[in-house]
């Protein structure tokens, strides 16, 4: 065996490894939840997130049946709060007008959004069982409460980076808005008088000091 095919078949072996251990990582997160799964969650949520961050809502028996982005303002070190500025906008605009090498921003933001509210469906179908029941309904765990302050926090920094102006670029704190536009049925979608419904949440306001 010559150097020059050795070396090659090291090569194919470290990126064979590779390959198999980042299947083995997104499998393990699509996993039911199970002990090995809460004990390596947050080695799996950093691998993962957010470029590999899995989202099945696109499809069946689950599509997606609304569009959401995030507004973000600012409190200047005087006190005084700036206007909201729109995050993802943007970003989806910069996506349209790159159709063959897209940036991931927009990815960025849906795939956080998707980790702030996602909860594993057998926890889910247990606090549904107990709102029915009208019962004391099951708390965040702690890895959920991990996921959604990171998440949060994730978000404040992205928005705080869009938006430099801000407060002449000396903005003391952040706050996000995750806005919620909920799509009208397919059957009324030609009708120009049905626009949906809009609602929104507020997160915390987060110090700039800490989330650089």
């Amino acid at each position: 065996m010559t150097q020059h095919t050795a070396v090659r078949r090291a090569v194919l072996l470290v990126g064979a490894a590779l390959l198999g251990f980042h299947f083995l990582v997104a499998s393990l997160s699509q996993a039911p939840l199970s002990p090995i799964k809460l004990r390596y969650y947050d080695n799996i949520t950093n691998y993962l997130h957010p470029y590999f961050t899995q989202n099945w809502m696109l499809f069946a028996p689950e599509p997606l049946t609304d569009d959401r982005g995030i507004l973000a303002r600012a409190r200047c070190e005087d006190g005084s709060v700036t206007s909201y500025y729109d995050v993802t906008t943007p970003t989806i605009k910069s996506t349209q007008e790159s159709r063959f090498f897209p940036p991931r921003t927009a990815r960025l933001i849906s795939s956080t959004l998707q980790q702030l509210t996602q909860s594993d469906p057998v926890l889910n179908r247990i606090r549904e069982t107990e709102k029915e029941k009208k019962s004391p309904v099951l708390p965040l765990l702690p890895i959920e409460k991990t996921s959604r302050d990171e998440a949060t926090r994730f978000l404040a920094r992205f928005s705080m980076m869009q938006m430099p102006q801000a407060c002449a670029g000396v903005a003391e704190s952040i706050q996000v808005r995750i806005y919620y536009h909920e799509m009208p049925p397919w059957s009324q979608r030609n009708k120009p008088i049905t626009g949906g419904k809009v609602s929104a949440t507020d997160l915390e306001w987060l110090k700039t000091e800490n989330l650089r």
